[in-house]
């Protein structure tokens, strides 16, 4: 154990007359962002009194009842559990206590790794790792300080057990609840102990779900359930041609469907909006709209092909050792291939939505979002009023992948809300969401690489077009020449973040394009994967794990076929086997097993379903994904075009944690890299053909 000093944030105690109750917060100085962009109110720490305080992460009710506010947004990863628990393993609190809800906007919840308030990178427990934990032990703390001067006895002289405070000596003891008010009038601690690890009654254990119960009962509110009083409901006709905008529309057809109410041109297309749902899309479809389709009408998946491959030989260096043009000239094996890989959308279940108000008190907007701070931002930019006057609720997001870190969905409710005064719930249909959304590039990739006389690979060099160098530039295998370079290019057709971002392609090129160098040596992808990590532990250990633990050793059984992959990302390292066959050109994947080394465990059961949800998320992609370009469109608008993995054709999943002491990485992304590629190779083996551009199909 050690003190920790909060110097990053002053630590506030607050005792606002909640119930007499204890509030734990932030107050920032003036070197910190206020909620209004300027200047905090307060330099030092000290009481605050207040109805309502915006950056109170912990309220511990006279009930003994402890509630934390989470900053993250709950999307199915866990969050809302993982963060909580956290803050009550160091706050010592009874975890049947515990409960959670989303946090306002304010800059005391600000991700410290991402420099906002927003979800995305597999970042909430690497980024509030410290910051949680402080907040529960300052609590502690000040409970304990409450004990000890209400029996009139020593500090140290006092302990805790979940929920109380203990006096060994004499054998008193005192709830939270009952320590809440006097804990609320003490000084702020000026350091904090944090428990040593072996102390970890909560952290490391498998803990029920905070969210579950409301999930189950459905209490639960999504965005799409928002209701206010007055709520109207409005879709947007936008148009087909990615980049286009309407000329002139004739909405007189649309206003004679009951309950249209308006039509109204926003910055996104046109807009109706109705008493509910399905008089806005009768309206809709009933709109005349003259569409200007802009410079991308003629543009196709044959054509972005194209310029991806001109612009792969022009990129950025990413990564570069050793003489690779040298070397690759002088080798007498080198082996050249082209990967593809299409646009992918993100088909979250619930599709993108957002309510919004606009009243004499600011504007109110109920969103699922990923990003409660760039929401608040851009609704007051839109509304006009001041940050300060924007309140964001976030509401259970029903899937989020990358999608709903963007705003372009409250855009057009904020513009909606102003433009009619009224409190307006927009929603997208199946469609809008999917030939509407920003789609995970579509990349194009050169490779060249060379093996010595011993069948090991000696140069590597990797051409990338449409994407980043994210699971590229990192590759961990000890091959002396390497070049890696990136080619951004603005195709026409929107992109944006998709789980596991530019890992999600890379790791599948570059896990198959080393099979086939392993390959053409006649190396065992395993064992050729062991002799280059020999300086790179982590990733050695996890590789090891998932072989052992899937028999590669040994042989599988009759008409199946292994492959091995491994990927690193957002702090976290991951290796997967998948057991396949390939029956009458269809591929199916019967196992997968997984190793991850996250760091420090927080939640095992959280870990375990994210690796699931990870892999199905992935081989989804991998069997069936693709987004498909004509006439400047997405051909794909919906489930029966663009299919999803079915329960059928689920493999059973086995997953193995690694447990460490290093700092925690991500969970939520780390587990979808690895799967293609696995899959893809298990096929290498079956068929001795590579799969060089997704998804996978299989040719007689």
């Amino acid at each position: 154990m050690g003190g920790v000093r909060l110097t990053r944030r002053e630590l506030l105690k607050v005792s606002a007359a909640v119930g007499g109750g204890l509030l734990i917060g932030f107050l920032l100085s003036r070197r910190d962002e206020s909620p209004a962009g300027g200047s905090a109110d307060h330099t030092g720490p000290g009481p605050v009194m207040s109805a309502s305080i915006p950056n109170a992460w912990v309220q511990i009710g006279s009930d003994g009842r402890v509630l934390i506010r989470v900053p993250s947004s709950e999307m199915g990863q866990g969050v809302m559990t993982a963060l909580p628990m956290l803050v009550a393993e160091e706050l010592d609190a009874a975890w049947e206590s515990v409960s959670a809800e989303h946090a306002p906007v304010h800059p005391a919840f600000t991700n410290p790794l991402m420099g906002t308030q927003a979800t995305g990178g597999s970042s909430s427990v690497r980024g509030f790792w410290n910051l949680a934990r402080e907040v529960g032990a300052a609590g502690r703390e000040l409970l304990l300080r409450a004990a000890a001067e209400t029996w009139g006895v020593d500090r140290q002289s006092c302990h805790t057990e979940p929920g109380l405070v203990v006096h060994a000596a004499s054998g008193r003891r005192l709830t939270y609840g009952q320590l809440a008010a006097k804990a609320a009038t003490l000084p702020v601690p000026d350091e904090v102990v944090l428990k040593d690890p072996g102390q970890y009654r909560i952290i490391g254990r498998p803990m029920r779900r905070l969210d579950t119960p409301a999930k189950v009962d459905g209490s639960a509110v999504y965005g799409i359930d928002v209701w206010l009083e007055g709520l109207k409901t409005a879709v947007v006709a936008r148009c087909p041609v990615f980049g286009g905008s309407p000329k002139r529309f004739d909405a007189s057809d649309a206003l004679k469907v009951p309950g249209v109410l308006r039509v109204l041109p926003i910055s996104s297309g046109v807009a109706v909006v109705a008493n509910g749902f399905w008089p806005a899309l009768k309206g809709r479809e009933r709109l005349k709209i003259e569409w200007s389709e802009g410079p991308n009408a003629r543009l196709s998946s044959a054509e972005i092909s194209r310029r991806l491959a001109e612009a792969a030989d022009k990129g950025k260096p990413a990564a570069r050792r050793g003489d690779i043009e040298t070397v690759l000239r002088s080798a007498s094996r080198r082996i050249e291939a082209v990967y593809e890989v299409p646009y992918l959308a993100h088909a979250t279940m619930e599709p993108m939505n957002c309510t919004a108000r606009i009243g004499r008190d600011g504007c109110d907007v109920w969103v699922p979002t990923q990003s409660p701070g760039w929401t608040r931002s851009t609704a007051a930019r839109i509304s006009g009023l001041p940050a300060e006057r924007v309140r964001v609720h976030t509401t259970f997001l029903g899937g989020g992948f990358g999608r709903r870190a963007a705003t372009d969905f409250v855009i057009e409710a904020v513009e909606l809300a102003r433009a009619t005064g009224w409190p307006v719930k927009l929603i997208w249909t199946r469609e809008d969401d999917m030939r509407h959304d920003l789609y995970r590039p579509a990349t194009y990739n050169r490779l060249a690489g060379a093996l010595d006389d011993q069948g090991s690979p000696i140069a590597w060099r990797h051409r990338i077009a449409g994407s980043n160098a994210q699971g590229a530039a990192n590759l961990p295998y000890a091959i002396p020449n390497l070049e890696v370079t990136y080619a951004a290019l603005n195709t026409g057709v929107p992109t944006g973040a998709w789980r596991s971002v530019g890992s999600s392609q890379n790791a599948y090129i570059s896990e198959c394009f080393l099979d086939e160098l392993a390959r053409a040596g006649g190396r065992d992808p395993f064992e050729l994967r062991r002799l280059l990590l020999w300086d790179r532990p982590r990733h050695l250990g996890v590789l090891e794990l998932a072989a052992e633990r899937a028999g590669w050793a040994r042989t599988p059984p009759p008409g199946r076929h292994r492959g091995i992959a491994l990927a690193a990302s957002f702090g976290s390292f991951v290796a997967q086997v998948a057991e396949v066959s390939v029956e009458r050109w269809r591929v199916r994947v019967h196992k997968v097993v997984c190793a991850i080394d996250c760091g420090m465990i927080v939640n095992p059961d959280t870990i375990t379903a994210q690796m699931e949800s990870g892999i199905v998320f992935g081989l989804t992609a991998a069997l069936k994904g693709e987004i498909r370009i004509a006439g400047g469109s997405a051909v794909e608008g919906n489930f029966d075009a663009y299919p999803l993995l079915t329960m059928a054709e689920m493999p059973e999943v086995e997953v193995h944690i690694v447990p460490s002491t290093e700092p925690p990485g991500g969970v939520g992304e780390p587990g979808t890299p690895p799967i293609a590629p696995a899959v893809a190779n298990a096929v290498l083996a079956a068929t001795g053909h590579p799969v060089r551009r997704l998804p996978i199909r299989i040719h007689a």
